[in-house]
């Protein structure tokens, strides 16, 4: 007889699946009883094995398999039977028993036992064979995914580089480096939207490709794509407060200002530590943009939950400024325009000078105290009087 190589626990989910559909068949004299037959892993009758099949009453009663592996066990009351190998001969005599499954006794009724280990192994097989298969495709779908992935962050890194040298090229080459950051972004994207085919309607990942993919539209400005890509991300993580900030930025720069307030709301309240940072960048966005006057609301909330950021207060003190109404809020007196200063502005200019004395948004600060001593005793009109960008 041949050592078993597989495990008994295994092999014993088969064969109780396999007892279960049995009905009962032929008619036995008196009681009912329960018959089978049980064939090894090389497909030979299996002799010697100890059959025990137990009531629902807990009577027991066993059975010795002979030369053809078939048994018999009658005279049983109608009911309920639970059977199980619980002995093996030599060279199998230390295998666990073997739970055959529960069978339905009739009276005058032989209920059918029959177990196949060759065929449960044979199924066995197949099913880790098939296992494998999908396990093996599933890796070569996470490496492709993996390789379109990484192909995509390296072009955002040269996009970002391409969109930072712009920034700073002088004219006559502007329009190349335009076309290149363009070129940079839909090659991005491309890889970016190759992983996400490799990827399954559920796959945790989605949400990290969805979220790189609107970074590649971000960076090249496109920012409706941006959106809607980021809005993706936020659908398969909701609760990833960066990708509400990221939505909240190409919100803003579109225009779309309660839109953005809501998802840089939402960032601030999945994450209450870092919320000044949310309402400080849709500040930022804004003034970047050229919204002075919007601006002012959200740095007002990053100033008083972080109020040692002197980047906030100098903003602050600037949308301020900006958000005076020549037409409403200055009149001529002689030569000079005398401006009503909004509350706050000078506070947000000495705060910023106050945390940041030798750094750039102090400088700034004390230049645009400076400037506002003298739009309060008037400003000449004469001299075209600009205001220095952070």
């Amino acid at each position: 007889m041949r050592i078993f190589q597989k495990s008994w626990a295994t092999a014993a989910l088969f064969a109780t699946a396999t007892i279960f559909a049995l009905a009962p068949s032929a008619k036995a004299q008196g009681g009912g009883s329960i018959a089978g037959k049980i064939i090894d892993i090389a497909g030979k009758p299996w002799f010697g094995l100890t059959v025990e099949c137990v009531s629902e009453q807990g009577a027991k009663s066993d059975v010795t398999t002979d030369a053809q592996g078939e048994f018999s066990i009658r005279n049983l009351r109608p009911g309920v039977f639970t059977c199980t190998i619980i002995k093996f001969p030599p060279p199998n005599e230390k295998q666990q028993p073997v739970q055959m499954g529960q069978l339905r006794v009739g009276s005058d009724q032989e209920a059918r036992a029959d177990m196949n280990f060759k065929d449960i192994m044979s199924k066995q097989g197949a099913a880790q064979q098939e296992q494998q298969k999908k396990q093996a495709e599933e890796k070569q779908k996470f490496e492709g995914m993996k390789t379109h992935f990484n192909a995509g962050q390296a072009l955002l890194t040269q996009e970002k580089q391409a969109k930072d040298d712009l920034s700073k090229a002088p004219a006559d080459q502007r329009d190349a480096l335009k076309q290149k950051l363009a070129d940079l972004s839909n090659q991005a994207a491309t890889e970016f939207q190759e992983a996400q085919k490799a990827l399954g309607e559920k796959d945790p990942n989605q949400a990290l490709v969805w979220g790189n993919l609107g970074q590649a539209y971000d960076v090249a400005g496109r920012n409706d794509e941006a959106a809607q890509a980021y809005q993706q991300a936020i659908n398969f993580k909701p609760d990833d407060p960066g990708y509400y900030n990221n939505l909240g930025n190409v919100l803003a720069k579109g225009g779309k200002i309660d839109d953005a307030r809501a998802a840089y709301t939402k960032s601030a309240e999945l994450d209450p530590p870092h919320a000044a940072m949310a309402w400080r960048n849709f500040g930022i966005t804004l003034y970047n943009a050229g919204r002075l006057k919007e601006a002012v609301e959200p740095l007002k909330k990053a100033a008083d939950i972080d109020p040692k950021s002197a980047q906030t207060w100098y903003l602050l003190g600037a949308s301020l400024v900006g958000s005076i109404d020549s037409t409403k809020d200055c009149k001529m007196n002689g030569a000079k325009m005398d401006c009503k200063i909004p509350d706050g502005t000078v506070e947000a200019y000495e705060k910023a000078a106050e945390l940041d004395p030798n750094g750039p948004y102090g400088s700034q600060a004390t230049q645009g105290i400076e400037a506002l001593k003298a739009m309060s005793s008037g400003i000449d009109t004469k001299v075209n009087v600009k205001k220095k960008k952070s």
